[in-house]
Parts: structure tokens; sequence; C-alpha cells
């Protein structure tokens, strides 16, 4: 691309993310999969895999980033696992797209996520994950996540100490699972819930708000020291009380005054208040057409094997491709799932494809 053409940046109602799953991206054969250098050993025993898109070509993530994710970048993650009481191989293949990520990479994830299925055979179980709104088995992969400003390039290895840039981390409890974000560095920012992090280089602090919880801190005090380990052992660490420490600690000079910008990836979540919908996809009538059967309740017995449902719980979209269903409603369940997402109240949710006979055990708990 020309240095003078601007990447576009991820529209959160982008329908280019349709073609994932179409016509199009079905096109991408075996024999071109086995060519790819990434995807050696990928899918050959149990356990977690990561690739980053780094100038559209697929790259495998050092072990020690994993949970790691920069915003303006996209990554493809698969999950390689066994039932307890099988020994078959099974998967989960997702791609992450960070809000910043330009159309070029997310597109690339998508077409290679594609590749990676064909390559397993379709065995896996496909998902789209989107930055802030990660589904819950995405979550569950990490011990905690990391959310990053910036794209490959970015971080401290890659600078010198006397050019870093002061950052600032959010760590929070979200349900059961810890998140560390990087947020702007204003003092606004700070809030007595939770536990922040001061990085600027060789000098860490830990800033522990007056109510926030013990999980929150003993993961701060993990990020912080390992943030330290990867430096070296370099950087001073110090751990704050929101109720003692002073008012002209240095850590407040660090941080910037005024309101901090508005982080444009996350939205007011009413998914609490959405009434669980599905719809059917069908082509029986000589054309494909998507259908409500019903809101407020999705029941295991108005799936059909003939046809693709797309079930929508207001924080995951499921697509469900009934064994009989028709090739056309097949390959277009991601498809018509995606336009219906533009104009819900919700779009940005994870999306999961499964075929009738794989449910996961987070599809059964939607039924009743």
């Amino acid at each position: 691309m020309s240095g003078l053409v601007k990447a576009k940046k991820y529209d959160w109602k982008d329908s280019n993310l349709a073609l994932f799953g179409s016509d199009t991206e079905k096109k991408v054969k075996k024999d071109s999969a086995e060519t790819e250098p990434a995807w050696k050993g990928a899918g050959q025993k149990p356990g977690i895999q990561i690739w980053r898109i780094k100038k559209f070509k697929v790259a495998h993530e050092q072990k020690d980033d994993y949970g790691k994710f920069y915003n303006g970048d996209s990554y493809i993650i698969l999950n390689t696992y066994k039932k307890p009481e099988g020994d078959e191989l099974l998967y989960d293949v997702h791609f992450w797209i960070g809000q910043n990520s330009t159309q070029d990479e997310y597109g690339t994830a998508a077409y290679k996520t594609v590749e990676l299925d064909t390559l397993l055979d379709d065995k896996p179980v496909q998902h789209r994950e989107v930055q802030n709104h990660e589904s819950s088995l995405f979550k569950s992969y990490f011990e905690h996540i990391t959310l990053l400003e910036g794209g490959c390039d970015s971080g401290f290895r890659h600078v010198k100490p006397e050019e870093y840039e002061i950052r600032l981390f959010h760590v929070s409890k979200q349900g059961r699972k810890v998140f560390v974000k990087e947020v702007p560095a204003y003092k606004s920012k700070l809030n007595s819930g939770d536990v922040f992090i001061i990085d600027n280089g060789l000098e860490i602090y830990q800033w522990n708000g007056a109510t926030c919880n013990k999980d929150e801190k003993f993961k701060a005090v993990q990020y912080t020291q390992q943030l330290k380990s990867d430096r070296s052992g370099k950087p001073k660490v110090k751990a704050l009380d929101e109720a003692t420490t002073p008012k002209d600690h240095r850590i407040y000079e660090l941080l910037k005054d005024g309101d901090a910008p508005k982080d444009e990836g996350e939205s007011e979540d009413d998914s609490d208040s959405f009434n669980p919908t599905l719809l059917r996809l069908s082509d029986e009538g000589g054309s494909l057409a998507m259908t409500v059967v019903s809101e407020g309740n999705i029941s295991k017995d108005q799936l059909k094997s003939e046809d693709v449902f797309i079930a929508d719980t207001g924080k995951e979209v499921f697509v469900w491709i009934g064994k009989r269903a028709s090739e056309g409603e097949s390959k277009n369940g991601l498809t018509y799932a995606h336009n219906y997402l533009q104009s819900s109240k919700h779009p940005l949710v994870s999306v999961t494809v499964l075929k009738e006979g794989q449910e996961s055990d987070a599809f059964e708990k939607i039924l009743s």
C-alpha cells in the first residue's frame, strides 16, 4: 500500500466481514493451505496456538505474549483439545479484530482463518471476536487478557527507555476474569474501584483504588513483575494505595490533566435487557430468506435439520447449521448473521458457527 494512502480503520458495522464463510472465502483450497509455512504443526496436539497478521502475512506469536493483544492488529487463535472420553483432536478457531485494525489486516485474518479451517478438514468451530466483546470461550484460554494501544511494532522492547511514552493500564475484574487494558494516560481515568498500573519504562507504579478487590491486586502484582522481567529487571516497581498516596505524588505529575478521549471501541451494554431472538435462514421458497422464529425464548425443538438458524442472546450470536441444510444456506449463514448484526442494537458481539452435532456447552446453555 502506498505511503500516501491511509489504511482504513476497522468499522464496527463494516459488512466486508460477511465474506467470511461465503462462496468467495470457501474457494480457498486445501492444497493452498498446505503451502502456508505458518500452519506447519497447527492443530497437531492439544493446546493454544496464536498467530498475528503482520504486513498481510501470518506470523507466529511468542508464547510469552499469549494473552496480549494490540488494538491495531488482527489475530488468529487455534485451540486444539480432546474430550475426556476420546482421543480425537477437536478445534476452535477464532479470529480477533482490534478496534483499530485495518480492513486489509482483518480481511487477511478472516481469509486465513478459513484456510486453516480447510487444512483441518472443516472440523474447527469458527468464531469471530471483536475487541472488548470477546466470547466467554475466548476469555477462558487466558489467565488474564491485556489490551494494548498500537500495532505489532509497539512496546518497550522496540524503543529506547528515554523515548518511552508513559502508559496507563486499567486492571479490572469482569465476571470471573481479570482484564488488563491500556487506557489513555489521564488522571481522570483513575477510579477507586479498580487497580491501575502507571508504566513509565524504568519506573512502574501499581495504584490500588480504595475499594478494589484482592483479585485485581494480585493480577496487577503479576503484571508489574512480568513487565520488570521483560526489561531484564531494570525497572523499579512500587505499590501505592489511593488513601495514603499524597496528592502531589509523582504519579499525578506523570498523568495528564483534563478529560480523557472517549474509547470509540466501547459502547453501552444493553444486552441484559435484550430478548433472546432465534432466526431461520431457508431457501425452501426458491431464494434465501431470513425470518424470525421466536423472541424471548430459544428452545431445542425449534431447530430443524433442514435449515440454518441464527440465535442471538444479546451477548453472543450462534449460527447453527442443520445436517440437511442446503449448500446455499450453509455457506451464507455467517453472511446473514453479519448483515443482521449491522442493523441490531449490539453489533459488537462474538459470532460462533456450529454444525448440528457439534454444539458447544455455551450454545446448549441458551436452549430452554
